[in-house]
């Protein structure tokens, strides 16, 4: 009995720090799913509809984001397509990872910067595979709703903000910042990689100690 109830056990604490995670994981969705849509339904798009929060440095601005980070895209048809497929494949491979991590009873902190990361990744996943049919914020040259979402942003801390000259490339004559517009998935994906960078050598201590293999990819 004594020998049966150490698994037990072990799967018990296992299974509720698990529940954790998950817990988590969902309320960053939520959290940024729920900003989106409060903006979409309450601001105006565009520089002109902001909400002060503080001053002129931290508001609300509603833009719409087609590309990766900071506006990158890939410049062909099906580029978007492209970019929300590695989005969909980049979730699937972190929650393996964080299950694999879990099973291993890895450092928690390590995990939670996962997590962090896989909520950001799925929150704005939805966007791009979402948001083109059931928002209809697909630009019109798109070649089809699905997985053609726009992120929508809206965090902005506006240290300076003006026009880019025009030999700047991508953004040249463009409206910019010194910070790019983002929302609760980049604050979560931020912060994520931000743990996972800090505890780096605590993971590298876990694997020597208990020889597991590389847990990092």
């Amino acid at each position: 009995m004594k020998n049966n109830s150490i698994p037990m056990f072990w799967m018990y604490g296992t299974m509720k720090n698990a529940l954790k995670y998950v817990l988590v994981l969902l309320l960053i969705i939520l959290a940024d799913q729920g900003s989106k849509l409060w903006v979409y339904g309450h601001m105006e798009l565009g520089p002109n509809g902001h909400i002060k929060l503080f001053g002129n440095l931290f508001k609300l601005t509603y833009v719409l984001n087609y590309g990766m980070a900071f506006g990158i895209q890939l410049g062909f048809k099906y580029g978007k397509l492209c970019i929300t497929l590695v989005r969909i494949a980049a979730s699937m491979y972190i929650a393996l990872h964080i299950i694999r991590a879990v099973a291993r009873s890895a450092p928690r902190m390590w995990i939670w910067g996962w997590i962090l990361v896989l909520g950001g990744a799925i929150g704005n996943g939805i966007d791009s595979v979402l948001y083109g049919v059931y928002l209809d914020n697909a630009p019109f040259d798109a070649p089809m709703k699905w997985f053609h979402g726009q992120v929508i942003d809206m965090i902005h801390l506006d240290f300076w903000s003006g026009i880019m000259p025009s030999w700047v490339p991508i953004w040249g004559g463009q409206e910019a910042c010194v910070l790019p517009i983002f929302n609760i998935a980049d604050v979560s994906i931020f912060l994520g990689l931000l743990f996972i960078f800090c505890y780096c050598k605590q993971v590298d201590a876990y694997e020597k100690k208990h020889k597991v293999p590389d847990m990092v990819v």
